[in-house]
């Protein structure tokens, strides 16, 4: 399996654990607009090896951003041609955030999971509400997060870990074609670094190992070094980086 097969089949299993509500097919781009809640869910991503981007279709395609009041985006995973990051830093596009998918192979020990972490096969109100919230910024709109994670089509599991009865860490894994996604691993704010995350990740595995997952996935920004760190001591490597054009706003830094 060459880099772009593997690059190609996460993004795909990505695109279908994280559905947008509004998909666009344009020349091996796909255009994913969800009321702009997580650039991943809001950005034009190229799922064909090598593909290119003119001047024409750059335009087209930022009209449909704008028509759809989100920053125009473009989520770059290394499929596309070298001169499609040219383009778009001509063009003033900025990047940010890059960011590392991750995997880890699952060992026939990894399927017991932690008493204390509990699995629901669909989201609850309480769930969504108590992930969004412990998210803040952006992320708080526990609306559009129900919204988002009713339209899983792939099995899944919500996690949520308590301590005498309060519940403190959340996750949410989504299993597809022998791969277990890892999305939404939170822990609450006053808990933090204490590996209350630690144990999220490792229930879901356990999950996805006793659903029949051979891998595990997630992502995790470059600048959140503790994140990855302790996403190493579990055995995860990067397997791709991915990095974000997005077009400057008159209101922002970007």
């Amino acid at each position: 399996m060459n880099d772009h097969s593997l690059i190609i089949g996460l993004e795909s299993r990505l695109l279908n654990a994280w559905p947008s509500f509004d998909y666009q097919l344009y020349d091996g781009w796909v255009l994913r607009l969800a009321n702009g809640y997580s650039k991943r869910a809001n950005s034009a991503t190229p799922f064909r090896p090598d593909i290119g981007l003119d001047d024409e279709l750059l335009d087209y395609m930022i009209g449909r951003f704008v028509e759809a009041n989100v920053r125009p985006t473009f989520r770059l995973n290394g499929v596309e041609a070298p001169q499609v990051d040219e383009l778009l830093k001509e063009r003033g596009f900025k990047e940010i955030e890059p960011t590392h998918v991750l995997t880890v192979p699952i060992k026939a020990g990894d399927c017991e999971s932690d008493p204390e972490v509990s699995l629901e096969p669909q989201a609850s109100k309480r769930w969504v509400r108590a992930a969004a919230e412990s998210y803040g910024g952006d992320k708080a709109d526990d609306e559009t997060l129900m919204r988002i994670v009713s339209r899983i089509r792939q099995k899944t599991a919500y996690a949520t870990l308590s301590l005498d009865e309060r519940p403190v860490a959340w996750g949410l894994g989504v299993v597809e074609r022998g791969y277990v996604g890892l999305y939404d691993i939170v822990v609450a704010p006053d808990l933090r670094g204490i590996g209350l995350g630690r144990r999220v990740v490792a229930s879901l595995i356990a999950w996805g190992c006793r659903e029949g997952a051979h891998t595990a996935y997630l992502q995790v920004r470059e600048e959140n070094e503790i994140a990855r760190a302790l996403y190493g001591t579990l055995g995860f490597e990067t397997a791709y980086r991915y990095t974000h054009r997005v077009m400057p706003g008159r209101s922002s830094s970007v």
